[in-house]
């Protein structure tokens, strides 16, 4: 059985939803949560102190220990004090699933730029917000697990989600330097791309109950996306820097690669003309590496070429 005991988590966003369910498992295998959800609408409107102290509630009358943080991540201040909830109750942090977030849909040519920064305060500059101190503790301590909830939304496109697809994909980038970043000093960071039927869910559809007849919404039970959760967020963890999608049961790794591509000659400088005579090898898929870092691409491209940077 994976174990939490004597390691803490801060769960953003884990009043309702996939969130209350990844703090519900994590207290069940023994560690100390921070439940934190400002408890506002799927909009981002207002704010319920019961949202958070109702799932404290639940965790200790199962035994667990667990306390409620009602700050924001979308501020420097409210990251900074949710880490701090961490570290002066429980003495350390262990696992930050960087879950909040708000939802809309807005048709691109029609969102204003506040709705777009508002989306993007939320789920980006949270991300950020809440991980740059919680990095600084994981540091200091030699060890660490972040878990950024991501979406295919933002790897693969959602219609009427510009706002919401940018930030998600933006905490692909984030987790990535994180995971990087943090190698040195025992910490790992990934993402999950979740489906579950949640808030969220219930707000893009139009008929609820015509997806629940047809069997989708039982085989989208938010159930099926916590053991990935909580997995990347244990020490049985040793995976970073990787994204993994969890829907309806299937568990899979959603990965960027690198086409071999055409590659021009050292002494030239291509045209777009060459461009449209190669198109089939720039597109090609049929071969393809996963770089794991932007400079692991630098150096294959340099090394096909037959240069040495080095010398």
């Amino acid at each position: 059985m994976i174990d939490f005991t004597d390691q803490v988590a801060v769960v953003t966003g884990a009043g309702r939803g996939l969130g209350r369910l990844y703090a519900l498992d994590l207290a069940k295998r023994g560690a100390s949560v921070v439940v934190n959800d400002l408890g506002g609408s799927m909009h981002g409107e207002g704010a319920d102190s019961k949202v958070a102290d109702d799932v404290v509630a639940e965790i200790t009358a199962a035994g667990g220990s667990a306390i409620a943080s009602y700050d924001s991540v979308d501020s420097p201040e409210g990251g900074e004090a949710i880490v701090q909830a961490a570290v002066e109750n429980f003495g350390r942090l262990d696992a930050v699933i960087s879950n909040a977030g708000i939802f809309n849909s807005i048709a691109f040519d029609e969102m204003t730029p506040t709705q777009w920064r508002r989306m993007l305060s939320v789920h980006l500059d949270g991300g950020f917000y809440l991980s740059q101190p919680a990095f600084r503790v994981m540091k200091r301590q030699g060890y660490g697990r972040f878990v950024f909830i991501s979406s295919s939304g933002g790897l693969f496109g959602q219609h009427l989600e510009a706002h919401y697809a940018a930030a998600k994909a933006g905490l692909l980038g984030l987790s990535n330097i994180v995971a990087l970043e943090g190698a040195d000093h025992g910490i790992c960071s990934n993402t999950v791309l979740p489906f579950g039927f949640s808030r969220m869910v219930t707000e893009t559809v139009g008929d609820s109950k015509a997806l629940e007849e047809s069997g989708l919404l039982d085989l989208i039970k938010p159930e099926k996306v916590v053991p990935i959760v909580v997995f990347l967020a244990s020490r049985a963890c040793e995976l970073s820097h990787q994204n993994y999608s969890a829907c309806a049961g299937r568990y899979s790794r959603a990965f960027v690669g690198l086409g071999d591509g055409w590659l021009a000659d050292a002494d030239a400088t291509a045209s777009a003309d060459d461009i449209a005579t190669h198109l089939s090898e720039v597109s090609s898929t049929d071969t393809y590496s996963i770089p794991g870092s932007i400079y692991e691409e630098l150096f294959a491209v340099v090394d096909r070429l037959g240069a040495n940077p080095s010398q």
